[in-house]
């Protein structure tokens, strides 16, 4: 039996041919709040229905909970600027339009402005401009609208609209495999051996693979969504067992919110369908801003049952010259000259000047698609 959705339910707020009165006043979603919009609306972010309110958007904010308790790590806010926000009502709808289509509705509840400062001081654990989530919540409007959303239309789509599996269907299909045990993998890069020593070793002890790429909002040096997802099919041909991974895409955003993003994106899976979830080495990180394992470490602030799937942990993995295989610390007695560890910023270089890249840190099919992708 599958793990209950975080809250007890999956929302749905999908409602399409939903008749909008273009009279309404309009709030212009960005990038991030439409991918938001969609995750709402087709349970992604179960419990929540809305864009928060002020009374859940402070209790996240101090606390990691929403107000009336529950488990919640990321802010899920609509920013609006300070002139949109007087033109707004409490108790009225607007509509949520991106480059002049209409995707949603909002019913108004809260109109409040928030003191981000405090927001990415908490959420982030810093307020060093630099840090791409820090940027994004401090360039975003300054006010803040809270209600109930209803998403009218399908988001343009990155890569092939069938790998666009909402919570309930991927919840049907591993039903219909008979999966019970199912472990999820979070990533917004392309695979690499170390991801994959990690998703094999912990698919020994499970039923199925949920591999679900983040195809939303990224940094902009970060590999294109449909590049990534061509590197996942090839690798799933040659290297996986075709029944058990399920391949789908997340439409979330990355916020690079380190631990609390690993609390998120495990909320997240659970409303997926998911029993358990691979936490690695600087799980959601950028740059120096974490420890390498502050994004394991935060699952002790919570009772084990409050977030209800479970985190299989990993140490950084590598390629070992001596032992000739794939390996951590726990497996591994040799130095670390003898393991193969590359960045993904190395590897960017690498690729841009066409230098070699070893098959120990990747395999050739998939250096192959960068490489394409780089030589553009």
């Amino acid at each position: 039996m599958l793990l209950l959705p975080h809250g007890g339910s999956l929302v749905n707020r999908q409602f399409t041919n939903v008749e909008c009165n273009q009279n309404q006043i309009k709030i212009e979603l960005d990038a991030i709040s439409l991918s938001d919009l969609e995750c709402i609306s087709n349970g992604a972010f179960s419990p929540l229905d809305s864009f928060m309110n002020k009374a859940d958007y402070e209790s996240v904010v101090n606390g990691m909970r929403l107000y009336n308790g529950l488990p919640w790590s990321v802010p899920i806010t609509l920013p609006v600027t300070d002139d949109k926000a007087k033109q707004l009502i409490k108790q009225q709808d607007a509509l949520l339009i991106y480059e002049n289509t209409v995707y949603g509705k909002i019913e108004i509840t809260d109109i409040y402005k928030p003191d981000k400062l405090l927001e990415v001081k908490n959420v982030y654990r810093t307020e060093d401009v630099s840090h791409p989530g820090v940027q994004n919540v401090l360039n975003r409007g300054s006010w803040y609208v809270g209600g109930k959303v209803t998403l009218v239309n399908k988001p343009p789509r990155k890569v092939d609209s069938s790998y666009y599996l909402n919570p309930k269907e991927t919840r049907e299909q591993f039903n219909k495999n008979g999966w019970e045990k199912i472990v999820g993998f979070q990533t917004r890069n392309p695979i690499h051996r170390a991801h994959e020593y990690l998703q094999k070793t912990a698919l020994e002890q499970m039923d199925g693979l949920l591999l679900h790429p983040l195809v939303g909002e990224t940094k902009q040096d970060d590999i294109p969504a449909e590049v990534r997802m061509k590197s996942y099919e090839t690798l799933l041909q040659h290297y996986y067992p075709k029944n058990r991974v399920l391949l789908g895409a997340f439409p979330g955003s990355m916020r690079y919110a380190g631990p609390r993003e690993a609390i998120f994106h495990s909320i997240i899976r659970k409303n997926y369908g998911c029993s358990h979830i691979i936490i690695g080495r600087d799980h959601a990180g950028v740059g120096g801003f974490y420890g390498p394992y502050d994004a394991q470490h935060i699952f002790a602030e919570f009772e084990k049952d409050e977030i209800g799937i479970t985190p299989i942990f990993f140490e950084n993995s590598f390629y070992c010259t001596k032992c000739g295989t794939m390996a951590t610390i726990k497996t591994c007695p040799h130095d670390e000259k003898d393991r193969l560890i590359l960045s993904g910023t190395k590897v960017r270089e690498m690729l841009k000047n066409n230098e070699p890249i070893s098959p120990h840190f990747s395999r050739n099919e998939v250096i192959s698609i960068l490489r394409d992708c780089y030589g553009e």
